[in-house]
């Protein structure tokens, strides 16, 4: 549905010359769920306003399904077909806009319009009648639960009713797409639960293609399919979800797993010396991830019984990424080294990842 391809993107101000995208190149499926997930200035929202030229690309191409391939030059816009490349007219990327939605964090709805004349704002001059404009908001409003507060302003919703609105507005034009820009950030968790529920039953009803931009790794492991995690510009990591969560690969992914795992709290405990490491061989503290396929085996005590070691579990917890089980334990495992050693050999090879935890 979208290719991105060495998409570069500058800021210049008297202060700094910011890099905000760095020859980023990903590929988001028709009808995925794809989020970007990076800390604040890591360059997602300056990524995602490219998709819909909201900012335009100092270099690179992004080829959009039933589109085409735009390229930038020095901030020019040129649509490619084929061997031809002619620069983009403004009714063209009016159009392409159209194919897109878009929400926001802020919901950016009109406070002195009703809920309906929200939703009914795109529509104004797309030629449609009164009557067919009625009759879509209506159904808009219908798919996303809000009927009843069609009469209602906004001062007189709730966040997650302000957001809903806001979807049922960015789906107005019937759009392909649909981005999503922090759009879970000032709600509170029940909201947020109820709008990431409402955007998974909108891609599966409609088969939109929807780019989640968030700070939150708990937003990514719930709806994502496939996530992208930027930094300083640049996307350090990209893969199925499931993947990520259960074997990240750079710094920062690590960082964004244990945030939101429980497990996050061992540092806590080493630090206030609720736990001891030791660095013998014959008493070590370790991290096990339990993946899809091995989360349901009991190699606890079949290992602390085959192996005559003793393991003290310190934390656990398991959470559901991508609608599947992903364990994680960090324990005490002590007795004969070699038997440590062996009985640490053993929960490797049956898929459970192995890590020693030191400071």
């Amino acid at each position: 549905m979208i290719n991105i391809s060495n998409l570069q993107k500058h800021f210049v101000s008297k202060e700094a010359n910011v890099h905000a995208v760095n020859d980023v190149s990903i590929n988001i499926g028709d009808g995925e769920i794809y989020g970007i997930i990076g800390y604040s200035g890591a360059g997602k929202s300056t990524l995602v306003r490219c998709i819909n030229f909201l900012e335009y690309p100092d270099s690179g191409s992004i080829s959009i399904k039933d589109f085409g391939t735009i390229t930038s030059e020095n901030g020019v816009l040129y649509k490619v077909d084929g061997e031809n490349r002619t620069r983009l007219k403004e009714k063209d990327l009016r159009k392409l806009r159209r194919s897109i939605g878009m929400i926001f964090q802020l919901f950016n709805l009109l406070d002195r319009s009703t809920v309906f004349d929200n939703v009914a704002y795109p529509l104004k001059y797309t030629g449609l009648s009164k009557e067919e404009i009625t009759e879509k908001v209506d159904n808009l409003l219908a798919l996303v639960d809000l009927s009843e507060k069609r009469d209602s302003y906004p001062s007189q919703l709730s966040g997650g009713q302000k957001q809903r609105v806001a979807i049922a507005r960015a789906l107005a034009n019937d759009p392909k797409i649909l981005l999503s820009d922090e759009a879970t950030s000032a709600l509170d968790p029940d909201a947020t639960e109820s709008i990431l529920k409402l955007l998974k039953d909108l891609n599966r009803k409609l088969g939109l293609t929807i780019v989640i931009i968030t700070h939150e790794m708990a937003v990514i492991k719930q709806i994502a399919d496939r996530v992208a995690v930027m930094e300083d510009g640049k996307v350090v990591e990209e893969g199925e979800v499931y993947e990520v969560f259960s074997n990240p690969q750079a710094n920062i992914t690590k960082r964004f797993v244990e945030s939101s795992s429980g497990l996050e709290k061992i540092n806590k405990l080493i630090e206030s010396r609720t736990i001891e490491l030791s660095n013998n061989a014959s008493q070590r503290l370790i991290k096990l991830t339990f993946t899809k396929d091995s989360v349901g085996e009991a190699l606890i005590s079949k290992v602390s019984r085959d192996y005559n070691v003793d393991i003290s579990i310190v934390l656990a917890n398991v959470d559901i990424v991508a609608e599947n089980a992903l364990g994680g334990i960090i324990a005490d495992i002590s007795g004969d080294p070699d038997k440590v050693r062996e009985a640490l050999e053993y929960i490797a090879s049956n898929g459970v990842r192995v890590e020693a935890i030191e400071r």
